[in-house]
């Protein structure tokens, strides 16, 4: 027994010491990790995926520890300096917030940036007949058509025609292309902020589109003449092309068009069989060469 107690107390022993030297093995490892990465630092990262352009909120939002050398330009270490922004980029689950993917209001975000350098940004006025029931939405190229009535008296008629094509549209309203989709207003006390969403929005009463100067100052002798005569016509985000000058419209051509339309769908009367042919009986029941009723 003597013997036996010995050798267990000799294990129990050589275990302890064995557990304290895979211990200090690991201690040493981690010192040694440490020192090789340098201290950390606390980095805002996305807890989520975060899609473009949208409001960023701290449900979205978590810390997160990452070494000195690991930890990017431009980060966040508090959520709160990053809640209420937008995303101009998506973000991944785990990708840190940096201050370059972000929005917030302020003149680099603004509309004026974002008009091509020799064009021009003009307000049109629409409504749900002239403006595609007001489904256009910022970054949607449109064409514009105007009806304007010509000549004097007697011989004023109106006509219709295509005025420009391929038209990009860089705000709805105050909905701006590549800008924060919100709203934020204050009530009455000028104290608590009402935060209205813009996308989808459709109580805009403008658009405003890009053009050329000279497209912009026919548009404004047209604005000024006759601002409801624009009507607007939605494109396909692919199409590029760009129709030769049309014919412009009027009363006529529209009727002419319409009559030979009518003319090419008429059905073809069945032909009757000839009064002069084989057992033809014209009218009256007399038959050819008879005289009427005779025998």
């Amino acid at each position: 027994m003597g013997n036996e107690s010995k050798n267990l107390w000799i294990s129990i022993f050589a275990g302890a010491f064995a557990a304290f030297m895979i211990y200090s093995y690991a201690q040493e490892q981690r010192k040694a990790i440490k020192e090789q990465l340098g201290a950390r630092k606390v980095v805002v990262v996305a807890k989520e995926d975060i899609p473009e352009m949208t409001t960023i909120y701290d449900s979205m939002l978590e810390t997160k520890s990452v070494p000195v050398d690991f930890v990017p330009d431009g980060f966040y270490s508090n959520m709160q300096d990053i809640v209420g922004n937008v995303s101009a980029v998506p973000f991944k689950k785990g990708q840190p917030v940096l201050k370059n993917h972000l929005y917030s209001p302020g003149a680099d975000t603004g509309i004026a940036l974002q008009v091509a350098p020799s064009k021009r940004g003009i307000a049109i006025p629409v409504d749900e007949v002239r403006g595609v029931a007001k489904l256009i939405r910022p970054g949607d190229r449109i064409d514009i058509f105007v009806a304007l009535d010509i000549g004097k008296g007697a011989n004023m008629r109106r006509e219709s025609f295509l005025l420009m094509q391929n038209v990009v549209v860089l705000a709805t309203g105050v909905s701006v292309q590549n800008n924060i989709p919100r709203l934020i207003e204050y009530d009455s006390t000028g104290k608590n902020a009402i935060q209205t969403s813009l996308t989808g929005d459709t109580k805009y009463g403008t658009i405003t589109i890009e053009a050329e100067i000279k497209e912009a100052q026919d548009l404004v002798y047209i604005l000024s003449t006759s601002p409801g005569n624009i009507y607007l016509t939605l494109r396909n985000p692919t199409d590029g092309t760009l129709k030769a000058r049309l014919p412009s419209s009027t009363a006529d051509s529209i009727l002419a068009r319409a009559t030979e339309g009518n003319a090419a769908a008429a059905p073809v009367a069945p032909q009757q069989p000839s009064p002069f042919s084989g057992g033809g009986i014209l009218p009256g029941g007399n038959r050819p060469g008879g005289s009427g009723g005779g025998r």
